[in-house]
């Protein structure tokens, strides 16, 4: 009997979930956090998503996983006191979670976009900053943060 595409597409599926699920669990521990099953499965969840989620969405995505909201909204505070998770919040009193990158970078906050229909936000990673934002930062002090606005392409 053959291998087929499905099967093969399933056992590179689970090989990536136990890597990720691996990755979670040592920062985590690096972090000196317990790593619990929900701590596990809200970091792989925020590892896996393309942008950075609201407790809500988190939430959402976890309820399979019978983890119930107040020990998401734990974790996820939790994580953000050992500074594995960025909190943030765009003026829309939501505040969003995102993994804090394991670079150089780690403090630095990178751009977003935010629909400002349906509320998604998205990183814009290959967006950077110009001499002329140096020249913006030496004339009004330090920009901590760049938010662009408008219509993502799904609400447009």
């Amino acid at each position: 009997m053959g291998v087929g595409i499905a099967d093969i597409t399933e056992e590179v599926s689970m090989t990536s979930d136990h890597v990720s699920r691996d990755w979670a669990k040592h920062t985590i521990q690096s972090a000196g956090l317990r790593a619990t099953p929900a701590r596990i499965a809200t970091l792989v969840v925020l590892k896996e998503s393309s942008s950075c989620l609201s407790h809500a969405e988190a939430c959402q995505v976890l309820h399979d996983h019978d983890i119930d909201r107040a020990t998401v909204f734990r974790n996820l505070n939790d994580m953000v006191a050992v500074n594995i998770l960025r909190r943030t919040q765009f003026g829309d009193h939501v505040w969003r979670f995102e993994i804090i990158a394991d670079d150089a970078h780690r403090d630095r906050e990178h751009p977003r976009f935010m629909c400002v229909d349906c509320g998604s936000v998205s990183s814009i990673g290959e967006l950077e900053l110009t001499l002329s934002s140096e020249v913006l930062s030496q004339r009004y002090g330090e920009i901590t943060e760049i938010l662009l606005r408008g219509h993502c392409t799904q609400c447009s």
